[in-house]
């Protein structure tokens, strides 16, 4: 399973058996690095995962800060899949380290941003001063371009990408303003230019910061919508259709599921919570294993046990041989069972 994050594109890789295509970009600190994207021919379909370009685990833990981080490096994967023809475009952005509203992408496909001296801003952390945007000769590149969305949070406020996911990046509270203030001033200069989803009026007046999703990938969500007209859906339930979820799981006598850090985001739209959700529905017993565990209440409420690496070792050791240590609490697991 995924949500949209990490291993997306490997999972509707095996899904929808694409083939795996291969491009030279930037990461999200814009160093050169190949990436992967997946081809499905038959129905000219692209399989994008954001977190194999732009995503915080292909960076050096604690070396870049999220100012210094955009999306610039999925622009050529856009363009590489308009180039081979693809009718319906498919991307998870769950799993990034950044937090630019989709405005280095938005200037990898040719959009522009201006401050009132008519300079151009090339950085996100200067859309404070930004004063217009014009758009590129193409700003329609699919037919049908879906965006799995990990989250349901919108762009702003205190569920917004930077207040609940920005610390995860290395944001400081003290941060906070200055990050939500830029992406506070992309939506309100974009506000009334917006590619619409299917063609149409070449200015449109739409609130998408509020729209469920806008606010994932920091803020990618938001910016894909605005400056290619995609569609957000739940990753978890786009997955669970092309997997056939519900049916594997009336087959199932015991679901096990986890991640790096069970919290309050998990059951936010998160593959993990949605998972114990439907098992608790189905009354499927599930239980979780994850690297640390800090929303016990909501765990014990939605997962039958929850164990963390935690449990048997402190966080760094655990970052460190995280394999070895799963390997510890699925054998401790597996003689508790779910009693």
């Amino acid at each position: 399973m995924s949500d949209g994050g990490d291993g997306f594109g490997e999972v509707m890789n095996h899904l929808l058996h694409a083939k795996i295509q291969k491009i030279k970009t930037v990461d999200a600190a814009h160093r050169p690095c190949e990436a992967l994207w997946w081809w499905e021919a038959k129905t000219k379909t692209a399989i994008i995962e954001s977190a194999n370009i732009i995503g915080l685990a292909k960076l050096p833990p604690a070396k870049y800060h999220p100012f210094e981080l955009d999306t610039f490096g999925l622009g050529a994967v856009m363009h590489a899949a308009a180039s081979k023809g693809a009718k319906r475009c498919i991307i998870g952005i769950g799993g990034s380290a950044t937090n630019d509203g989709g405005f280095g992408l938005a200037r990898a496909l040719g959009w522009k941003f201006w401050d009132r001296d008519d300079a151009p801003i090339e950085r996100w952390t200067e859309l404070h001063r930004l004063a217009r945007i014009s758009r590129p000769k193409r700003s329609h590149w699919f037919a049908n371009l879906i965006v799995a969305v990990d989250v349901q949070n919108p762009l702003l406020g205190i569920r917004g990408a930077t207040r609940v996911y920005g610390p995860q990046k290395g944001l400081r509270p003290s941060e906070f303003r200055e990050a939500e203030g830029n992406l506070r001033r992309l939506a309100e200069v974009v506000g009334g230019f917006v590619v619409p989803p299917s063609g149409g009026s070449d200015r449109l007046k739409l609130e998408l910061q509020a729209v469920p999703g806008a606010g994932a990938a920091g803020g990618l969500g938001f910016g894909l919508m605005t400056f290619l007209g995609a569609r957000a859906e739940p990753g978890f339930e786009l997955i669970a259709r092309f997997a056939k979820l519900s049916a594997r799981l009336r087959a199932a006598d015991l679901v096990i599921t986890g991640e790096g850090r069970i919290d309050d985001s998990t059951f936010m739209g998160k593959g993990v919570g949605e998972i114990a959700r439907r098992c608790r529905k189905e009354k499927i017993p599930c239980i979780a294993l994850a690297g640390a565990l800090s929303a016990s209440a909501a765990a014990k409420r939605f997962f039958s046990k929850a164990y963390s690496l935690t449990e048997l070792t402190t966080v760094a050791k655990a970052k460190s041989n995280p394999a070895a240590w799963l390997k510890r609490l699925a054998e401790r697991t597996a003689r508790r069972g779910c009693d």
